[in-house]
């Protein structure tokens, strides 16, 4: 199952595609990891979904990755005693901490931990983002806000606030039961919704002592202004467009996207793009040219992954639309304009031995035109820093951690192959050898460049890089 791309894919299940049969599919399409939103998934149909991708990687010999999506604070508006109301722009409209049912001047707002942080002049955005008030007045109990955009308004609505920081912790009680769930079926990703803090990803990481690896979603305001301090911390950081494009301008979501993707390449750390990639292929077997662009845009822009939520969750056509975003990837990538593109967005390697190895592994491969850089790599993070150098040569990562193999899985341009580990160095040579022809990205006759880390599995230990040929009795023997 080689890859005829670096982009990886990432799919949503969901009622479309929660059937075995269908996710087999998906994977056959391109899907690289599957995503479980817990905001829709009870831990027992979490449990079975993760069994049936593991039965599908067990006979395609593949690592899958899996990525639990947690559902995050969801804050919303009470209850009405209509069926919803009218607010008019210049209208007063009054939130506060009383449980009678609301009226067209008022309604609860059953979280006291928001009515304590609103100040005058902070937005408030309903249903998302149709309906914008500006509050005017405050008090603990009782915020006024004037109506800029008025609408129709239902009860338990949800309630975006891009200017307030909330002292609300960074899991829910749900939440934690799902990171339970999650890491006890052995998901290889937790997805971390609605942080606004650094403290919020360390908290996360606490409680999965390294089970899985925690992926940052970046979709407020408060996460762009800490974005440092976050991807310091997380493992991944995810490009989470919807709830972003509610609490900032949509106009400057691209901006963003771009600052986010360029900020994780230079951290060498996976960064997904997501959030109606292929919206109309929900409903079409084709998308929009416009939405064909944007994939594009993301893949140009060097993303690890490009991410697919309800078109392959919910949609008619969630095989036609991982086949979709698999096409666009290879395109992109045959691109003339793609390797000058990616390498005028290279970042310098860090002043570290394992980035030195790195960045020399893929100037010597470019330079000699090896056929592939293999990364023994018992942690992942040897394929990680060569990832980052999203060298012309495929990389193959070689580790005896299955683990290792299913969260390399979104990272760009890594196919990893479990093995055991190499005895010796000219065991390490001899197999990178064979596993590279095995898999199809070197011949008999031609050379690859292997890195790794002395003495053999030790994680972090890059400093090691040789040239080796594929000979024609490995190339026999495999």
């Amino acid at each position: 199952m080689r890859r005829q791309r670096r982009t990886k894919i990432v799919a949503t299940l969901g009622p479309a595609s929660s059937q075995p049969a269908v996710i087999d599919r998906l994977f056959a399409a391109g899907a690289d990891v599957f995503r479980i939103n817990m905001s829709h998934t009870p831990p027992d149909r979490m449990r079975d979904l993760v069994a049936a991708i593991r039965a599908i990687e067990r006979e395609r010999g593949r690592p899958i990755g899996i990525l639990a999506d947690l559902q995050g604070p969801k804050l919303r508006i009470g209850e009405f005693a209509a069926d919803a109301v009218m607010l008019k722009a210049g209208d007063t409209f009054v939130f506060d901490s009383d449980p009678a049912p609301g009226t067209p001047e008022r309604v609860l707002l059953p979280h006291p931990e928001i009515l304590s942080a609103l100040k005058p002049g902070d937005r408030l955005l309903l249903d998302d983002g149709k309906v914008r008030l500006t509050v005017i007045e405050t008090s603990p109990a009782r915020a006024a806000a004037r109506v800029e955009i008025g609408g129709r308004l239902s009860a338990r609505k949800g309630i975006n606030l891009p200017d307030t920081t909330l002292a609300l912790p960074a899991l829910t009680p749900k939440d934690r039961t799902d990171l339970d769930a999650a890491l006890d079926a052995g998901v290889d990703w937790i997805g971390l919704s609605f942080i606004q803090r650094p403290d919020d990803v360390a908290e996360a990481k606490k409680i999965a002592r390294g089970r899985a690896a925690v992926m940052a979603k970046i979709e407020k305001p408060q996460a762009l202004v800490h974005l440092a301090e976050i991807l310091d911390l997380a493992d991944a950081l995810m490009v989470a467009r919807g709830d972003l494009g509610v609490e900032v301008p949509v106009e400057k979501v691209p901006g963003a996207q771009k600052l986010m993707t360029r900020a994780a390449r230079r951290a060498g750390k996976p960064v997904v793009v997501a959030t109606q990639m292929l919206e109309s292929m929900i409903a079409s077997p084709m998308p929009t040219r416009a939405e064909v662009s944007d994939v594009a845009t993301a893949i140009f822009d060097g993303a690890d992954a490009v991410m697919l939520s309800a078109e392959s969750a919910a949609g008619q056509y969630p095989v036609e639309a991982v086949t979709t975003m698999n096409r666009i990837a290879e395109e992109v990538e045959t691109d003339p304009s793609y390797r000058a593109l990616i390498a005028a967005q290279h970042a310098d390697p860090e002043p570290t031995g394992a980035d030195a190895i790195a960045a020399a592994a893929h100037q010597i491969a470019e330079t000699v035109d090896l056929a592939a850089i293999v990364c023994w790599t018992f942690s992942g993070s040897t394929a990680l820093r060569v990832a980052r150098e999203r060298p012309k040569p495929q990389t193959v990562a070689i580790s005896p951690n299955v683990s290792t193999g299913r969260r390399l899985a979104v990272v760009w341009g890594v196919h990893c192959v479990v093995a055991e580990d190499a005895r010796d160095q000219d065991d390490m040579v001899d197999r990178a050898c064979r596993i590279a022809f095995r898999e199809g990205f070197a011949a008999a006759g031609q050379r690859i460049i292997i890195v790794a880390g002395v003495p053999l599995g030790t994680p972090g230990a890059t400093n090691m890089v040789r040239i080796a040929f594929v000979g024609a009795t490995q190339a026999g023997d495999v």
